[in-house]
């Protein structure tokens, strides 16, 4: 099981539905059988839903920090 593919693919599905997005946050377990299709494992699925909060988390910091960048430009 490539993990990390499993990261990168839910993220992208949940920046394009907010939806999505509020029901991984309520239900990360739930939310990631959806996205995946997949049932992953117990052991595993605390690092892949640990893995998609650190990513889209740093994507929204990035964003603010080009959104700020801006404000600076003549």
């Amino acid at each position: 099981m490539d993990i990390k593919k499993i990261i990168e693919d839910a993220v992208n599905k949940l920046k394009g539905d907010e939806a999505l997005k509020k029901q991984f946050l309520s239900n990360p377990a739930g939310a990631l059988k959806k996205l995946t299709g997949i049932d992953i494992p117990t052991d595993q699925i605390e690092k892949v839903v640990a893995g998609i909060k650190a990513k889209l988390t740093a994507d929204n910091v990035g964003d603010a920090v080009k959104g700020l960048g801006n404000l600076f430009k003549k």
